[in-house]
C-alpha cells in the first residue's frame, strides 16, 4: 500500500467541475488501495484578486494580515473537495496547515517550513481516509498564520512527502511537464522526459513557472523523486531525478526566463570596507531576495553598485536603498523595472567550453544588449531590454537546438 502525495493547482480546482474532477482521479488511485494525501491551491485568479484587495487598504500592505488575506483561497479549495469525495461516498478530511501542525519561521507572506507534525495525518491514513491539504500555509510558534510566497502549494507538497516517507510526489497542473523553454513563447519547445534537481533548481530560480524553487530544494535534500505532470491527461510528464551520466550529454537542457526583475542602482558610493554590508544587510532584514551584483570602481575611491531584486520588492527595496543612500553619502538612486533575465541552464556546461560565448554571439546578432551577466557551473544569465525576452527565447532555443533530444557536440 503505497502513500502518494499529489499537489494540484490553481488552474486545477479553478471551479467546481474542476475539482469534482480531481476527486474522482484521486479516488481512483485510493480505491486501488493507495493511501492518498492531496494539497491544493487556492482556485485560479483568487489569490491576486486578493493581493489587488490589499492593496486598496495599503500601498504596502502589512505582512502579517496579508498571510491571515491570502491563506483563505487554499481553505475553500480543500473544503469543496473533501465535499466532493464525501458525495461519492468515501471518507475524507480537510486540514489547514495550523492543523497539520505545518511550522515555519516568522517571516511572513515569505516563510520557510521548520518542522511538520505527521501523527495526525498518519493515523487518519491508517483509518483509510483521503487527507486534503491546504497549500501555501503554516503557523509559527505563536500560532500566527504564515504564507509560504507564491509557488508554496509545491513546497507543502513536498514536504509533507518528505515527512510521510512518501513512494511519490506528483505535481500536478496545466501544463504536460517541464519544456525546453516556454511553449507560448517557442512553438518548438520540446517536454523533457527526465531533468536533474540542479538543473530543475536552476530553471525555477530563473523564472520558469511549473516548479517553485524551494520545493526542488526539498526534494533533493530527501530525494523525493517528482513527477511533474498535466492534470488533464493522462500522459507522463517529467521526472526531476538525481543526476547520471547520460544527462551530462545535453549541452543545454532548457531556455528560461524572468520578467519579474528590477535594476537599482547606487551611484558614487564610497568604497570603503563594510560599505557593501550597511547596504544589504537591511535588504535581506526585509526578506527581500537579492539576486545579480555588479560592482563598478570609479576615480576617487567612489564605487557604482547595480543589482536586481524582484519586481514586486522593487518599492520597498528602493525606500530602503534610498534611506541608505543618504546615511553613507551616496549620490543617487536610479531603478529600472523594464528588464528581464534570460538563462540557459545545463548539466553538460561542466564539461563543454564555449557555451556562454554562443549565448553572447547569439544575442549580439539579434542586436540585444546585456546589462549584465551572472554565471555558475550549470547556468549562464544575462539581464536585458523586457521588450526583447521573447526574440531571445526563440533566438537561443534555436541555437542550441532544443527541439531535438539528442543535441550535437557543437553548436
Amino acid at each position: 500500500m503505497a502513500i502518494i502525495v499529489q499537489k494540484f493547482g490553481g488552474t486545477s480546482v479553478a471551479n467546481p467541475e474542476k475539482i469534482k474532477a480531481v476527486a474522482e482521479r484521486v479516488m481512483k488511485l485510493h480505491r486501488q488501495g493507495n493511501k492518498m494525501v492531496v494539497v491544493l491551491s487556492a482556485m485560479a485568479g483568487e489569490t491576486n484578486r486578493f493581493v489587488d484587495l490589499a492593496k486598496q487598504m495599503q500601498k504596502i500592505p502589512d505582512p502579517r494580515e496579508m498571510d491571515v488575506l491570502l491563506s483563505s483561497g487554499e481553505q475553500v479549495t480543500v473544503s469543496l473537495f473533501a465535499m466532493a469525495v464525501k458525495a461519492a461516498g468515501l471518507d475524507c478530511v480537510s486540514l489547514l496547515g495550523d492543523q497539520v501542525k505545518i511550522k515555519t519561521d516568522t517571516m511572513h507572506t515569505k516563510a520557510r517550513i521548520k518542522s511538520i507534525d505527521t501523527d495526525r495525518m498518519c493515523r487518519y491514513l491508517d483509518e483509510g481516509k483521503i487527507i486534503v491539504v491546504a497549500g501555501f500555509q503554516g503557523i509559527t510558534e505563536d500560532n500566527d498564520i504564515t504564507t509560504l510566497g507564491r509557488g508554496g502549494s509545491d513546497t507543502t507538497a513536498v514536504a509533507l512527502a518528505a515527512a510521510l516517507k512518501a513512494d511519490q510526489c506528483e505535481i500536478f497542473t496545466d501544463v504536460e511537464g517541464v519544456y525546453t523553454t516556454d511553449p507560448n513563447v517557442c512553438p518548438s519547445a520540446r517536454k523533457i522526459d527526465r531533468i536533474t534537481y540542479d538543473e530543475m533548481l536552476e530553471l525555477a530560480s530563473l523564472g520558469a513557472k511549473v516548479l517553485d524553487i524551494r520545493s526542488v530544494g526539498f526534494a533533493k535534500r530527501y530525494k523525493v523523486p517528482l513527477h511533474v505532470r498535466s492534470t488533464f491527461t493522462d500522459t507522463e510528464g517529467t521526472w526531476v531525478v538525481e543526476e547520471d551520466k547520460s544527462m551530462e550529454s545535453m549541452l543545454v537542457s532548457g531556455v528560461t526566463y524572468n520578467k519579474n526583475e528590477a535594476r537599482i542602482t547606487i551611484s558614487k558610493v564610497p568604497d570603503t570596507p563594510g560599505t557593501a554590508s550597511r547596504i544589504f544587510t537591511p535588504i535581506s532584514d526585509a526578506g527581500i531576495i537579492v539576486d545579480m551584483i555588479i560592482q563598478n570602481t570609479r576615480a576617487s575611491h567612489l564605487t557604482d553598485m547595480t543589482f536586481t531584486v524582484p519586481r514586486t520588492d522593487y518599492d520597498k527595496a528602493m525606500e530602503i536603498v534610498e534611506k541608505i543612500a543618504g546615511e553613507i553619502g551616496a549620490e543617487s538612486v536610479t531603478g529600472d523595472q523594464q528588464i528581464a533575465k534570460i538563462s540557459i541552464v545545463g548539466v553538460g556546461m561542466r564539461n563543454h567550453s564555449g557555451i556562454a560565448t554562443t549565448m553572447f554571439h547569439i544575442l549580439a546578432r539579434e542586436n540585444i544588449n546585456i546589462s549584465m551577466i551572472s554565471t555558475s557551473e550549470i547556468k549562464v544569465s544575462c539581464v536585458i531590454d523586457e521588450k526583447y525576452t521573447e526574440l531571445a527565447v526563440r533566438a537561443l532555443h534555436d541555437a542550441f537546438n532544443l527541439e531535438k533530444e539528442n543535441q550535437p557536440e557543437e553548436v
